[in-house]
């Protein structure tokens, strides 16, 4: 049996760990490409794979054009970090919502500007030109940027707004979080946001972030957890949901979950009998791997929600999982 997906490139380290240690437990293969969450609505919408998957929860309008009812499914919860290229400052950065904003719009654009410097008085800060760097493709983790920026910046939710892309006002495009990663790697000065686990994959320097509390938070799973927790008790019944800015002394302001993506009728009862087995498994057994590639289990309420979601996929309108 094999399975086919597309998708999201933020919870792509975790979900290469799953499907291998899965096929080994199971027999069961699936092939997933990492395309960004935009290409993964597109290819769900159009059947074009079992499952779809996206950081960022679709739309009324698009789930709307999907031709049957598809389901949201979260895994996990990730981070995005601010990876940054300054020889000689390796850890210690301190970025505003204001600063970050102003950044990302070209406003700022040099690293010592009186903003960034305010923000960090024990950083010697060079007199170097910031290279803006972002996602070209679209992409699930830009939205949850965008998302966080235009509700912390009344300039950015007007000039720019959110989503998987947008009209970026500066900077260089880097395909996947794989191009935003080398892209800031070569170029002295530059900025750029990808997920926690890419930046520690390639031992990339991360930002702290200013909270809606104003704590600078570095991204950790423990502060990632924290931006989580509110969350479940207000989780709409869908689980299409944002925890951006959340509220919390200890919460990481970049977070967002991500969900697979898949029909609640199956078509094919083989396949919607081992796609739902993959999912429980996904959502149980398999959040045992999330901390060790830095991403956030679930809390357990979301658990229960996302299970019930899943055992309410059907086949010919017969659950293919007893709940």
């Amino acid at each position: 049996m094999t399975l086919t997906g597309a998708g999201a490139t933020f919870p792509y380290p975790l979900y290469s760990k799953w499907f291998d240690v899965y096929e080994k437990q199971t027999g069961v293969r699936i092939n997933y490409q990492s395309i960004g969450s935009g290409g993964g609505i597109q290819q769900i919408t159009q059947r074009t794979v079992d499952f779809g998957a996206s950081d960022a929860p679709m739309s009324d309008e698009q789930l709307a054009a999907a031709p049957g009812k598809l389901l949201h499914i979260p895994t996990v919860i990730g981070a995005v970090v601010i990876t940054y290229n300054l020889p000689g400052i390796d850890k210690g950065l301190r970025l505003t919502p204001a600063t970050l904003a102003g950044i990302y719009l070209g406003d700022i654009t040099r690293w010592n500007d009186p903003a960034i410097a305010r923000d960090n008085p024990g950083l010697k800060l060079p007199d170097t030109a910031i290279a803006v760097v972002h996602r070209s493709d679209g992409s699930g983790t830009t939205n949850i940027f965008t998302d966080y920026l235009s509700t912390v910046s009344p300039a950015w939710k007007q000039r720019v707004g959110k989503g998987t892309s947008v009209n970026w006002p500066v900077g260089l495009g880097g395909k996947g979080s794989e191009g935003v990663t080398g892209q800031v790697k070569q170029t002295p000065g530059a900025i750029g946001y990808v997920e926690l686990a890419y930046a520690a994959q390639n031992q990339l320097p991360y930002a702290s972030v200013q909270n809606q509390a104003g704590r600078f938070i570095e991204p950790t799973l423990e502060s990632t957890t924290a931006a989580a927790a509110g969350a479940a008790q207000a989780m709409p019944a869908d689980l299409r949901v944002s925890i951006v800015n959340a509220p919390g002394e200890q919460s990481y302001p970049i977070a967002g979950f991500t969900y697979l993506l898949v029909y609640q009728e199956q078509s094919d009862q083989a396949k919607g009998a081992a796609l739902v087995d993959f999912l429980w498994w996904a959502l149980h057994d398999g959040q045992q791997y999330a901390k060790d590639l830095f991403y956030a289990p679930l809390p357990a309420e979301v658990v229960q929600k996302a299970a019930a979601q899943v055992s309410s996929i059907t086949y010919q309108g017969k659950p293919l999982r007893a709940a």
